[in-house]
C-alpha cells in the first residue's frame, strides 16, 4: 500500500508567517492521502510557542534574518547559514517529506534550499504585495510559487505562479459566519498588532477632542497593547465614549464581526482577515517595515476602493477624526467599501495551496469537490 504524502512545511518567525502556515497545515490534514504535517523554524520565533500548542511538531534550526542589521550582525548571520542549511538536510533525510512548502521568515531559506538540492518537490507562499528576500532568492528553485496578490513586480518567473490569495485561519472565519452585530450605533475596531501600535493609539487619543459631539453614535472596541492601555483608557473615559478596551483580543473574530470599520496596520495578515470578512477599514501601514511592504499592501485596498490609507507622517487626532466622521455619516460608502473588500477576498486561500502541493506530488487534490476555479470569495 502506497505510504501518506509527509509534509514538511517551513518558516515562521512573526505571526504574519505562522497563522497562514497553520491555515495550510489544518487544510493539508483534512485531505485523505496526507499522513503528516510537521514544520521547520527557529527557537525564538512565535512558532516556538504556537506550533506546540496546535499539536504539531516542530524541528528547529539556528538560523537568523540578514535584512536590516549592521555589518557586523549581517556577516554574523550569513556565517550561520551553511550550518542551517545542513541541519535542514538532516531534518529532511530523517523525515523524508515528499514536498517542502516555505511560508516565509528565517527558516524557510535553508530548508527549501536543501529539499531543493535533495530532489524533493518545493513551493513557496508570500503572503505581501511585494515579495520578501527570502522569498525572492528561493523563486528561482521552486516548483511552484503562491502569492496573495498579482505580481506586478515581475519577481518571479511567470509560469510558477499562482495567485491564491492568502491564508486565514478556519476559527477566523467560523467565528465571523457565527456572529451577528447588535445595536445601532457605529460600531469602529482599532488594533495594531498583538502589542499594539503607538502611532496609532496616540491619534485615537488625538482624535477623541474632536469626536466628542458624537459620543452617542460610536462604540469603540480597541486593542491596545500593555504599554498604552491605562492611558487609552484613561482618556476613553475622560470623554465618556462608549468603548471596550483590551490589552490583547482572544476572540479576534467577534471583534471583526461587530465592527463596521476597521483602524489598523496594513499586514499581510490583517489585510487577509479584513478582505475574507468583507470589512471596510482605515489603514495605517508601519512606515520601518522591510521594503514598506505595508503600504504597498495598503494600496491595493485603497486603489481597488476598499479601504483608506493614512500614512503615519500624515496621521493625527484630527485627520483620524475627520476619516471617521465622514465614513460613519455615509452608511452608503461603507457598504460600497464593504463589498469591494469582500470581492477582495478569498476564503478558500488553504485549499488552493494545498491542491497545487497535492497535484505537484502526484495525487490530485484529493476529495475536495473544487467547483469554479475562481480564486476570489465565494
Amino acid at each position: 500500500m502506497e505510504r501518506g504524502i509527509r509534509v514538511i512545511i517551513a518558516g515562521g518567525g512573526t505571526g504574519g508567517h505562522v497563522f497562514p502556515a497553520v491555515a495550510i497545515a489544518d487544510e493539508f490534514l483534512e485531505r485523505p492521502y496526507v499522513a503528516d504535517v510537521l514544520f521547520i523554524g527557529t527557537e525564538r520565533g512565535l512558532e516556538s510557542r504556537i506550533l506546540p500548542d496546535r499539536g504539531f511538531t516542530l524541528y528547529t534550526i539556528n538560523v537568523e534574518g540578514v535584512k536590516g542589521k549592521d555589518a557586523v550582525k549581517m556577516i554574523a548571520s550569513f556565517l550561520k547559514i551553511p550550518r542551517s542549511i545542513m541541519q535542514s538536510v538532516s531534518i529532511i533525510r530523517k523525515l523524508r517529506p515528499d514536498i517542502v512548502l516555505g511560508v516565509g521568515g528565517y527558516a524557510s531559506g535553508p530548508a527549501v534550499i536543501a529539499a531543493h538540492f535533495m530532489g524533493i518537490k518545493t513551493a513557496i507562499a508570500e503572503q505581501n504585495a511585494l515579495p520578501g528576500y527570502t522569498n525572492r532568492k528561493l523563486g528561482r528553485f521552486v516548483d511552484k510559487i503562491f502569492v496573495s496578490f498579482p505580481d506586478r513586480e515581475g519577481c518571479f518567473a511567470d509560469g510558477k505562479v499562482v495567485v491564491t490569495g492568502n491564508p486565514v485561519r478556519r476559527e477566523f472565519i467560523k467565528g465571523i459566519k457565527r456572529f451577528r452585530k447588535e445595536g445601532n450605533k457605529f460600531s469602529i475596531l482599532i488594533f495594531g498588532g498583538s502589542q499594539g501600535a503607538r502611532a496609532i493609539n496616540g491619534a485615537v487619543v488625538g482624535a477623541m477632542e474632536y469626536l466628542e459631539d458624537m459620543r452617542d453614535r460610536l462604540t469603540i472596541t480597541h486593542q491596545t497593547g500593555k504599554e498604552d492601555f491605562d492611558e487609552v483608557s484613561a482618556v476613553y473615559h475622560e470623554f465618556g465614549m462608549d468603548s471596550r478596551v483590551h490589552p490583547f483580543i482572544t476572540d479576534m473574530s467577534s471583534a471583526y464581526g461587530s465592527a463596521d470599520l476597521l483602524i489598523c496596520r496594513a499586514g499581510a495578515t490583517s489585510i487577509a482577515e479584513i478582505t475574507a470578512s468583507g470589512k471596510a477599514s482605515v489603514l495605517i501601514p508601519f512606515p520601518f517595515a522591510i521594503g514598506n511592504h505595508q503600504e504597498l499592501n495598503a494600496r491595493v485596498l485603497a486603489d481597488a476602493g476598499a479601504a483608506e490609507m493614512i500614512l503615519e507622517d500624515a496621521l493625527d487626532g484630527r485627520t483620524l477624526a475627520g476619516v471617521i466622521r465622514r465614513l460613519s455619516d455615509s452608511p452608503e460608502t461603507i457598504d460600497g467599501m464593504e463589498k469591494k473588500s469582500e470581492r477582495l477576498g478569498n476564503i478558500k486561500a488553504a485549499e488552493r495551496i494545498v491542491d497545487e502541493c497535492m497535484a505537484i506530488v502526484g495525487r490530485g487534490s484529493g476529495i475536495r469537490d473544487q467547483g469554479s476555479e475562481d480564486t476570489h470569495n465565494v
